[in-house]
């Protein structure tokens, strides 16, 4: 099947649209970045704060505490000074690294026994203690309660802290949701439904003139992995393989990292077309800082893309 082509084919209008794409992104950083921040700061403090009162403001750091409060280690790991990497704080209590890891996420180890998991996660807490920013929290210098401006100040220093190691994650996750909803918006305009592709169907099944987000496929002829697609659209006028088109959104602050990950794109659509046969189409929805070197690797990969300040081109893909 011939395969429709949106910009792959087009390196004449490479420089124009790499600077279009990074004025564009740098007009919305500029504008909507900094309150995606503070809007996660907000949220953030108040689990700072949280933590601080299950743990009596830092004076009762023990193994209870952590059993119940599992999720408190992230912002735990924040209260030090310097402030501690999960790997960090797992080497200088020599504490299971899959049990920090299983507590980043809110949960204990599972299979842990009881008193191993007591040893671990009170070594781990006479790692924190003897690290604290006292400075931070001064009642433990005076060993007195602390006040409400005191706390206040520790939950905002602290959530600063959580907020700045995630801060990429955060920009870049509110990127993305941005990029989903323009394409919701551009194929709602042209009569698209947002109707959920049945799980375990195969995909050529899906109804034409229907989109969804965040699809898993499963895809490769040897082993099966199972890969997230941003969105999976069905075209109007369906293709002959009766294909969907996949699109990933991407957004990227700088040139360098879009090339360190180049690769994963590329895996992907390998994958894909062992599954479906080369006239897949796979396209890439792009905002900022992707160069020349990028775009060149990725459409002799057979990858194409639509910029996002020409979302137009949309329909170049057949929709």
């Amino acid at each position: 099947m011939p395969r429709l082509r949106a910009n792959a084919d087009k390196p004449h209008l490479w420089k124009a649209d790499i600077a279009a794409s990074v004025d564009r992104f740098n007009q919305w950083f500029m504008d909507f970045a900094p309150q995606a921040f503070l809007s996660t700061r907000v949220s953030t403090t108040e689990r700072v704060r949280s933590a601080l009162i299950a743990t009596r403001d830092l004076r009762s750091l023990d193994s209870g505490i952590l059993q119940n409060y599992p999720g408190a280690l992230s912002t735990l790991r924040m209260c030090t000074a310097p402030p501690l990497a999960v790997d960090r704080l797992a080497g200088l209590a020599r504490a299971s690294k899959s049990l920090v890891g299983s507590m980043e996420k809110g949960r204990l180890a599972g299979r842990m026994k009881p008193d191993i998991l007591d040893e671990n996660l009170t070594s781990i807490c006479q790692t924190l203690e003897r690290l604290l920013d006292r400075d931070i929290f001064p009642w433990l210098k005076t060993e007195t309660e602390p006040t409400s401006h005191e706390r206040d100040r520790a939950s905002t220093i602290v959530a600063d802290r959580l907020c700045s190691a995630v801060a990429n994650p955060i920009v870049r996750n509110a990127q993305e949701q941005r990029q989903l909803a323009l394409i919701d918006d551009w194929l709602k305009q042209r009569g698209y439904e947002k109707k959920r592709h049945t799980a375990g169907k195969p995909l050529p099944e899906m109804q034409a003139g229907t989109y969804c987000f965040r699809m898993i496929v499963v895809a490769g002829k040897t082993f099966k992995v199972s890969l997230p697609i941003d969105v999976v659209i069905q075209p109007k006028r369906l293709r002959r393989d009766r294909l969907p088109v996949l699109i990933e959104a991407k957004s990227a602050g700088d040139f360098t990292n879009t090339n360190k990950r180049r690769k994963e794109e590329a895996a992907k659509v390998h994958q894909l077309q062992a599954t479906f046969g080369k006239g897949v189409c796979f396209a890439l929805f792009l905002c900022g800082y992707f160069g020349s070197d990028y775009l060149g690797y990725e459409a002799a990969e057979g990858i194409d893309w639509v910029w996002e300040h020409r979302i137009n081109d949309l329909a170049k893909l057949g929709l």
